[in-house]
């Protein structure tokens, strides 16, 4: 039977946070945990926190007090930390006739039992992960937008070289971190031994539009990447045909010089 949480409760308060780039979780794993894949151990005095390698962390039941000491706690461990961690916030109830609904930022479930949390607690990192690189995107996009528009003017400007292999280079590594580092759309490896808890994943899922939103992100990046690697051809393309240009102006003088040199030998015979 699968271990219950906030037995004596049927409401708490979640959060999740993005903190950084990475968790470095081995000192945790070796505590006495709630469960794992995710990793869950106990917080406060009642409470609970899901932590994933990718950097974030969700808490359950925890006083602001509590919070702020684990997050205080938990900061050596948080590799490349986000200077303002992007964060979500939702109130679970445990009801089972209605296990799954999602309304005005409350999550109702069938039981505060440790593969639930962690379900949930799946999804809420996973949106706020998506948050945070949503925001991220749309600088990029619009950062990159008047070079597309400069397109219909002019190719020439070598300014935006450095520019664009920045702005590709970030958009590359938001393609890895989403797909190899989170697995957005892939299901939590917890499904393969709790089956049972599909259900409410593929609602929560649903509500939070997971695979939308990673969908339209994917779009935005790839059209940034191709902006950026069109106008990076174009630039290339132009400085061969100036090179070529330069080599035939070269062979040019060098023609004539040697006409001249002809014509002095001539002259002085």
């Amino acid at each position: 039977m699968e271990k219950l949480i906030f037995e004596n409760r049927d409401t708490i308060r979640g959060r999740a946070l993005f903190l950084g780039e990475r968790l470095d979780l081995k000192t945790l794993e070796t505590t006495d945990c709630l469960g794992t894949l995710p990793l869950v151990v106990s917080a406060g005095e009642q409470g609970c926190v899901v932590l994933f390698r990718y950097g974030a962390v969700v808490l359950y039941g925890l006083s602001p007090v509590e919070e702020a000491s684990f997050l205080t706690y938990l900061k050596p461990l948080v590799l490349e930390p986000l200077d303002a961690p992007e964060t979500e916030e939702v109130v679970l109830k445990q009801e089972p006739a209605g296990a799954g609904r999602v309304e005005n930022g409350t999550i109702w479930l069938q039981s505060f039992s440790v593969g639930c949390l962690q379900i949930v607690a799946d999804v809420l990192a996973k949106s706020v992960v998506l948050a945070r690189y949503e925001v991220g995107t749309g600088k990029i996009f619009d950062q990159i937008e008047p070079f597309a528009e400069s397109l219909q003017r002019t190719t020439r400007d070598e300014r935006w070289a450095k520019e664009l292999l920045r702005q590709l280079g970030t958009t590359i590594s938001i393609q890895h971190k989403i797909v190899g580092r989170v697995e957005i759309v892939d299901k939590p490896d917890l499904l393969w031994d709790a089956p049972e808890l599909e259900r409410i994943y593929l609602r929560l899922e649903n509500e939070y539009e997971i695979r939308e939103r990673h969908l339209a992100l994917e779009r935005k990046l790839d059209l940034i990447s191709s902006t950026a690697e069109t106008v990076l051809d174009l630039l290339q393309h132009n400085t061969g045909l100036r090179v070529e240009w330069y080599v035939v102006i070269l062979i040019v003088v060098e023609i004539l010089l040697s006409f001249y040199d002809v014509f002095l030998q001539a002259k002085a015979t």
